[in-house]
């Protein structure tokens, strides 16, 4: 609107979804989403991708697009209202680590490499196994997908440099899932689940022990490892 951000400027906008503003029910925050998805893209050696802020209470962000050139970023309002500056800033690093490496070509080709394997050599077995192959190939698919999500994390603390502050931001976002995993047996059905993020106990927890980042070795062999070692942890 080209305005200052104030009560009169948001009983406007209130208004439409018939909710009063009153000076003392409201706060205002107002976030450079531009300048921290530069900051960040200049610490992984890329353009500012196009930005996309969906209108969603709900705190997420994702990246799309085949790779770095034709990369969109998805950023809801609820990350913006409900993380700090530096939050935001390792988040969009999680997500510019998925442009970089071009994670959502690698995901495609291993939906494709199933379905490809399903369809031409393993119907015979589909034929007989029903619902159980499908299980079981989705949740390898699916705990494979998790290393690329735990890669993103690496890279954010390597390039950002603020580990700590990203396990923060992932506290904020995931805290209604954190409150379940304290769970042993819920941690162990996370790790089989149909969603390509780790559990936020084991992606926080891991964060959180990253005290010299830079001298990682390889983001994606590491990330395999330590989810390995997680999933056969969550046994116990």
């Amino acid at each position: 609107m080209g305005k200052a951000l104030d009560c009169d400027i948001a009983g406007q906008v209130l208004s439409k979804y018939e909710l009063k503003c009153t000076p003392e029910e409201v706060s205002t925050n107002v976030v450079n989403v531009y300048g921290i998805v530069k900051k960040g893209a200049e610490k992984f050696n890329l353009k500012v991708p196009k930005i996309i802020i969906s209108n969603t209470t709900i705190p997420n962000a994702a990246a799309s697009g085949p790779g770095p050139r034709f990369g969109v970023m998805v950023i809801t309002t609820g990350l913006l209202t409900q993380l700090d500056d530096d939050e935001i800033l390792g988040v969009v690093g999680h997500e510019l680590s998925h442009m970089k490496g071009r994670d959502t070509i690698a995901f495609f080709g291993l939906m494709s490499t199933e379905y490809i394997l399903r369809v031409y050599l393993l119907w015979p077995l589909l034929m007989f196994l029903g619902l159980f192959y499908l299980f079981f190939a989705f949740t390898i698919v699916y705990f494979i997908a998790k290393f690329f999500e735990s890669k993103a994390d690496l890279e954010s603390a390597i390039r950002i440099g603020q580990p700590k502050i990203l396990a923060e931001a992932l506290k904020k976002i995931g805290f209604v899932r954190l409150i379940y995993e304290r769970t042993p047996s819920y941690r162990f059905q996370e790790w089989l689940g149909f969603d390509p993020h780790p559990p936020i106990y084991f992606r926080v927890s891991r964060l959180e022990q990253l005290k010299e980042p830079e001298k990682l070795g390889h983001p994606l062999i590491e990330s395999i490892k330590d989810n390995i070692k997680a999933f056969f942890s969550s046994f116990k």
